[in-house]
């Protein structure tokens, strides 16, 4: 049976966990293991979007009171870039200060008996030898994790921007992306309030820009605490002309790659690991200690319902929520990818097409006409104003060849490309047939001459993010086969300029 029970790391999966297994098992003794002191907190705001809170609700009502007593609420998101501000509404969330959940939840963590030990680092799981169950919730660079890694099949995916986290005394009305361009490259932010007096600014840019700009001379070795004042100037200038007065708030504030984390098994022996330990999803979508909390959820619950049977506890947990996180890691992809390439998209969009570009990455036209109708025909509107008729119905030219609009068809054995109702054709030799299966946007490359690029076979991601590198690298129009994507969705974003719906890829 289980009698005791460690977490090492005090972050918001582990102390939600603490408290929801002892409640749960009232019986056992629960230890809470945390480096840091308890009024320590790295980072600013933590958000959730409203459709997501219902489980943590559920399972313990701290952080919807939290949220609504401490935290921030807003509906839309806007995008600040080249003057304009377009609004996408329909995009319920809420966020906190990361130090006030924190507080909230080590007093959830007390009043249900949760022993909390701060200052305390656990440097050998040997000296947890006395108790039956170990989880390992240090967060994603977690030292149990790499003590155990061989046994757990660990593997991380670095992103090739750089990243640095300060807050900001400019109080946002709700979630903000800001886009400028400077003489050095282009800069991003990703603001939100998180109190009533501070709200969190994350600044993203790639790395040749952060090398030009002199950015690349803070000594990232340094013991957490120290923030690159240096960035910290360059930015408050930089964005000073979009909020006056403007001034960050460090707090460990340096640069960084984010590193996206996945893992074959989620426990061995007797411990078991939650949140960033073993899995992270680019901040971008706000998942990170919403998936912590729900992992917490699970394994408290595993673990009441299997005190005999550890292991049959953990397999259980890990059964139901990594297919869960791997939902949300795919689905952070395209967001990912889409941060990796925003100044790209900068340089080639008008503010209202750089807009639906971004919101559409994840959600299609349809469910942005859901939750934003008015956003969603402004935008047809422009691409209307600029086109003359709605995208799908917008003539093609290529070469000396116009097509109607921008459903075709590819007959193989004739190699042609063929407008079905009209049989307007071109020849496929007049273009390029790209394999998404065999190459990637990174490494594409089309000849000179070429008129179009059918892009073919492979993922539906991996097609439309070589069909994008064509269009905005190779000016060349993309055609992709067999789109999973809304078709709309692809041609109204600049995603690419036609589809090929044979049911083949």
């Amino acid at each position: 049976m289980i009698k005791r029970i460690a977490c090492i790391g005090g972050g918001p999966g582990g102390l939600f966990f603490s408290t929801l297994v002892k409640r749960a098992m009232p019986d056992a003794e629960v230890v809470l293991f945390e480096r840091n002191r308890a009024s320590d907190a790295f980072g600013f705001g933590v958000v959730f979007s409203d459709a997501t809170l219902r489980a943590i609700d559920e399972a313990d009502p701290v952080l919807r009171d939290g949220l609504r007593e401490h935290g921030r609420h807003w509906d839309s998101i806007e995008v600040w870039i080249k003057g304009e501000r377009p609004t996408f509404s329909g995009n319920g969330m809420a966020a906190i200060h990361r130090k006030t959940l924190l507080r909230l939840l080590q007093e959830d963590a007390i009043s249900t008996g949760v022993d909390l030990r701060f200052e305390t680092y656990v440097t050998d799981l040997r000296e947890l030898d006395d108790f039956d169950v170990v989880v390992a919730a240090d967060g994603a660079n977690s030292a149990t994790r790499e003590r155990l890694r061989g046994d757990l099949g660990h593997d991380v995916e670095t992103a090739q921007a750089k990243f640095i986290w300060f807050g900001s005394t400019h109080m946002f009305d709700g979630l903000t992306f800001i886009h400028k361009k400077s003489e050095h490259g282009n800069f991003a932010v990703h603001a939100y309030p998180v109190s009533d007096s501070i709200s969190t600014f994350i600044v993203e840019a790639d790395e040749q820009t952060w090398r030009r700009a002199g950015l690349d001379e803070f000594d990232v070795t340094q013991p957490p605490g120290a923030s690159d004042l240096k960035t910290k100037a360059y930015l408050e200038q930089l964005f000073g002309d979009d909020i006056p007065g403007l001034e960050l708030v460090t707090n460990n504030s340096r640069w960084g790659n984010f590193r996206t984390r996945r893992t074959d098994s989620w426990h061995t022996g007797n411990v078991a690991f939650l949140g960033d330990a073993v899995h992270t999803a680019h901040f971008s979508v706000g998942a990170g200690t919403k998936m912590a909390m729900e992992d917490a959820i699970v394994l408290a619950r595993e673990l009441a319902s299997h005190p005999d049977d550890v292991g049959a506890a953990f397999v259980r947990y890990q059964d139901e929520r990594r297919a869960k996180v791997a939902r949300i890691q795919t689905a952070a992809g395209p967001s990912l990818y889409w941060w990796e390439h925003f100044a790209d998209y900068y340089d080639a969009f008008e503010p209202w097409q750089f807009a639906f570009h971004f919101f559409s990455r994840s959600i299609p036209l349809e469910k942005i006409r859901e939750r934003d109708a008015d956003f969603a025909a402004t935008t047809e509107e422009r691409w209307a104003q600029r086109h003359g008729s709605d995208p799908l119905r917008t003539p093609l030219t290529i070469g000396d060849v116009t097509f109607a609009d921008r459903a075709l068809a590819w007959d193989r054995e004739a190699q042609v490309l063929r407008h079905p109702t009209t049989g307007v054709e071109v020849q496929v030799s007049d273009g390029t047939v790209v394999d998404a299966g065999a190459t990637d946007a990174q490494s594409v490359e089309i000849p000179r001459g070429s008129s179009f690029a059918l892009v073919s076979g492979g993922t539906d991601v991996a097609r439309v993010a070589i069909a994008e590198t064509i269009e905005l690298a190779f000016k060349v129009p993309a055609i992709v086969v067999a789109p999973e994507s809304d078709p709309e969705t692809l041609v109204l974003s600049g995603r690419a300029s036609a589809i090929v719906d044979d049911g083949a890829a």
